[in-house]
């Protein structure tokens, strides 16, 4: 079974305003209200891949029921643990004002309930694959990522991790299977500017130095880059097509590269999909669909570095 886990989820109300000005009452012209947080997104692209899996993480209130509500409908099965306290945040984007987004802050997680999910993940077992992907609350200690993979660690269970600065960092001695950067944040784990595909490789190995086993770089626009545990490097111009939203699109490309990986275990097929999945939620006006992302693949090209 396939687990993805969001600590602090959300619902992401996804609008548009046409002539938006600040201190004035603005109408929207568009408006979506979707479940959000990485993993959640990365569990959703999954089912619709064809990949049944099970949601993890935390939720409060109207809003948290809401969450599972909409997860539910969308075929995931979610096992969240219940906050008595606060409400599951409400993440407002503004997409066509360059991205501007205010994300709230989400419930209190205590000690009890960290525990209560720790002892979830106990029962996975050899062969399960786990997602921990995205920011924590402030209440939760900075190091969850890395206890959480300490425990499992004995388990010969496939993790995969999409994090920043020290919550990636932490985990790379417990050698996660594949880890997601894109290049900005790559950069800042080593406090360079990278902006071409051939500055990536050298700190992708870095990564790997440490502990990674794969590491896939997203640029956005400019495609991606795969450093696999083979030492093979393979690369992906980003495909062609109108950008709709780009909300999602990262973590679209985890599922599609574990999608691509549990059906073949072929890493240029798993790279081949994760760009392509990617790249159809970026043009779609909601997350990827399996027909969109096969016609995405069938034009996506791969190189593979000699």
């Amino acid at each position: 079974m396939i687990y993805t886990v969001t600590f602090n989820p959300s619902l992401d109300y996804i609008v548009s305003v046409d002539n938006f000005e600040l201190g004035m009452t603005n109408r929207t012209a568009t408006e979506l209200m979707l479940p959000g947080g990485k993993g959640i997104n990365v569990s959703i692209v999954l089912k619709q891949l064809g990949l049944d899996n099970t949601a993890l993480g935390f939720v409060a209130g109207f809003t948290g029921e809401d969450i599972v509500h909409r997860m539910e409908n969308s075929g995931v099965h979610a096992d969240f643990i219940r906050v008595e306290q606060g409400l599951s945040r409400i993440n407002v984007k503004l997409k066509n004002i360059d991205g501007t987004e205010i994300n709230g802050m989400g419930p209190e997680i205590s000690a009890e309930k960290l525990q209560a999910l720790l002892t979830q993940l106990d029962g996975l077992q050899e062969g399960d694959v786990l997602v921990l992907a995205g920011s924590i609350p402030k209440s939760m200690p900075t190091s969850i990522y890395s206890q959480i993979m300490e425990r499992l660690a004995d388990r010969k269970i496939l993790i995969v991790v999409d994090a920043t600065g020290d919550l990636l960092l932490n985990v790379l001695e417990y050698h996660p299977f594949l880890i997601k950067p894109n290049n900005h944040e790559l950069g800042d784990l080593f406090d360079v500017k990278i902006t071409t595909k051939e500055q990536v490789v050298p700190y992708a190995k870095k990564l790997q130095e440490k502990g990674a086993r794969n590491v896939l770089i997203s640029m956005g626009g400019q495609g991606a880059v795969l450093v696999t545990e083979d030492g093979d490097v393979y690369q992906a111009e980003a495909p062609s097509g109108e950008l709709k939203n780009s909300v999602g699109a990262g973590d679209s490309m985890v599922a599609g590269f574990l999608t691509g990986w549990l059906t073949k275990q072929d890493y240029e097929h798993a790279f081949r999909m994760g760009v392509s999945t990617g790249s159809a939620s970026a043009f779609s006006e909601n997350l990827a669909t399996k027909e969109e992302v096969e016609a995405v693949y069938a034009r996506c090209e791969i190189t593979k570095a000699e």
